[in-house]
């Protein structure tokens, strides 16, 4: 947590979890509450970040190794931190992300298969930021996740395109983190409407705020 500053709240979840809509509705309630936001994204939210992404989520690039994909992340993730996160909470701003350090140790660690080098590069990568002030974890049956994303009309990129299996481990490994750390990381369940998700986002928010800079 970082103190004297402002707060840095984070969003996860797997692939048609609904983080962008649920995103959205938060930074609009926080801000009718009088709150002044930042809100960002990862990998991205730089310029830098940015082509990065494109680079990660880009389907011709099956090939990528998967240490390839975890430095690229982390790459992203330090310019940010420093770039845009850090300048914003020192500002006393509250910052919401859609990911962070979690996505890696999920997806890279957990998912991928690399472990505990996720962690140790990712304490370099997104140094004092590395554990969020609060962690909301969408939570959603892969099934239902996998039919939302493929109900946009879009393109898979190349993470969604790894199908059901790859999601219920995602989804499985996000859950015992949460278990690890039940005091940032929040489980929200994302099933039902829009405005049912949010009411019970808003709830977690309401709460988080509530604790002031500790």
């Amino acid at each position: 947590m970082v103190s004297g500053r402002g707060k840095f709240i984070t969003f996860e979840g797997g692939d048609g979890c609904g983080k962008s809509t649920q995103i959205g509705l938060a930074v609009d309630y926080l801000i009718s509450k009088g709150h002044e936001v930042l809100s960002t994204r990862e990998p991205g939210g730089t310029k830098i970040g940015e082509k990065i992404r494109a680079i990660l989520l880009d389907p011709e690039n099956a090939e990528m190794a998967d240490i390839s994909e975890m430095m690229l992340y982390a790459a992203a993730r330090a310019q940010i931190a420093r770039e845009v996160i850090s300048p914003a909470l020192a500002e006393g701003r509250l910052v919401i992300c859609d990911r962070w350090v979690d996505s890696s140790l999920v997806y890279q660690g957990a998912a991928r298969g690399l472990g505990g080098a996720v962690r140790v590069v990712n304490e370099y990568a997104a140094g004092e930021l590395f554990s969020p002030d609060a962690t909301i974890l969408l939570d959603l049956e892969p099934g239902e996740a996998l039919a939302r994303a493929g109900g946009t009309g879009g393109a898979h990129d190349r993470i969604e395109s790894l199908g059901a299996a790859w999601q219920s481990k995602v989804r499985g490994a996000y859950l015992e983190l949460a278990a690890i750390e039940p005091e940032r990381i929040h489980v929200v369940g994302a099933a039902g409407s829009p405005e049912e998700v949010h009411a019970r986002v808003k709830t977690v928010l309401d709460l988080v705020l509530a604790g002031g800079d500790e």
